[in-house]
């Protein structure tokens, strides 16, 4: 048995700036087979394209990047606060040389599109992780770098002390499953 059941993520009542800005989250993209993950705390959501929509940013830098640009879509996968030690190894460690699964104790698993709960080893799906509270699944729609001759308030550069700008992502929310906090981990 599941312990997550699907939900429509706009009714669960989040406020997402401290979703993302607060709580942060992991960005995972890859299959089962070969994935990574990094820590976000840039991002947000909104409507565009007639679809609700997730937007999220990763340098060229990250290792993470290879696996957004040959992946259709991408998780977010969000955390209690008593996890947040999940978010930190998975932000501080890199997984060219690293195995973030086990050093920060958490289990990859498949989410499938349109199956109450997560998808079986081989199904289809996107790769999240066992331990979130709340994973969202996200088509890309749309990427592009950022480029720094449209930064209109010149001091945003400053997060650019390497000049590795951001890419970013459009993804269409298409899946989101909660985690039955009432179950028994």
């Amino acid at each position: 048995m599941s312990d997550f059941s699907t939900c429509e993520w706009r009714d669960l009542g989040l406020d997402p700036w401290r979703l993302v800005a607060d709580d942060w989250m992991l960005i995972t993209a890859g299959s089962l087979e070969s994935w990574n993950t990094m820590t976000a705390s840039w991002g947000g959501f909104g409507h565009l394209w007639n679809r609700d929509v997730a937007f999220v940013f990763v340098r060229p830098t990250r290792h993470t990047y290879s696996f957004m640009e040959n992946s259709e879509g991408f998780t977010l996968s969000f955390f209690a606060q008593e996890q947040r030690k999940i978010l930190s190894i998975c932000g501080s460690c890199s997984g060219r040389d690293t195995d973030k699964a086990a050093a920060a104790g958490i289990k990859p698993r498949l989410f499938a599109v349109g199956e109450e709960g997560a998808g079986g080893e081989g199904g289809p799906g996107r790769v999240a992780f066992e331990e979130a509270r709340l994973v969202l699944s996200c088509r890309k729609l749309h990427a592009q770098n950022l480029d720094p001759a449209g930064f209109l308030d010149p001091s945003i550069d400053a997060n650019y002390p390497a000049k590795d700008w951001h890419r970013f992502y459009v993804g269409a929310i298409e899946g989101a499953w909660r985690r039955d906090l009432s179950s028994n981990d």
